[in-house]
């Protein structure tokens, strides 16, 4: 099989990102963004695919975070994208349930190449790690949608914002890594193609 990497820069007046990504790697993670709790929950879903991941983003944060983690998202969804290829033998949908303390969240994903999302935020509360909420919404819209992802996030209870994300990076990771395993032959599809 084809090594599954690619690499990605993207530079515009917001943001400077480069990352370089690979789908069978050992966790190894080299990550920067400027916000300490996105560096955190990147490291997490990484880890728990098992991707190895460089990134780095330097972005306008004395506006705020919003650009740098939509674009980051923007980003890593068509690196993830590259790197899937052809996407023959992939067993193509992935789900997990991940608990942290209190709470528990369950991510469900199909790499069909249809974007959507499903993602209902109401459990989280407005800040979290001095962000609103609805960064992280947009950072899962952008992902989704850059990756050709159908993505489904269900936060089924909880009370922390940084253990409700926490477990939905997990999850989302583990997701990934059952998603992008090899295990078939040719397009998973029963109409022998994908999108």
């Amino acid at each position: 099989m084809l090594s599954r990497t690619a690499s990605i820069s993207r530079t515009t007046k917001e943001t400077d990102i480069a990352i370089s990504l690979c789908l069978d790697g050992n966790g190894e993670v080299e990550i920067s963004t400027g916000i300490g709790f996105a560096d955190h929950m990147l490291t997490l879903m990484s880890f728990w695919a098992g991707f190895d991941l460089q990134l780095t983003c330097k972005g306008d944060l004395e506006i705020d975070s919003h650009h740098t983690l939509e674009d980051i998202a923007l980003v890593l969804g068509q690196t993830l994208l590259e790197a899937m290829g052809d996407r023959k033998g992939i067993n193509r949908i992935g789900f997990a349930k991940v608990p942290m303390d209190e709470s528990l969240v369950e991510v469900v994903i199909d790499l069909s190449g249809r974007a959507y999302l499903v993602y209902d935020d109401e459990l989280l509360p407005s800040i979290i790690a001095g962000d609103e909420k609805d960064v992280w919404r947009e950072f899962f819209k952008s992902l989704a949608f850059k990756a050709g992802m159908n993505l489904h996030i269900n936060y089924e209870y909880g009370r922390n914002g940084h253990h409700l994300l926490e477990a939905a990076f997990k999850a989302l990771g583990l997701a990934l890594r059952n998603a992008l395993s090899v295990e078939r032959q040719g397009v998973t599809s029963t109409k022998g193609s994908l999108d």
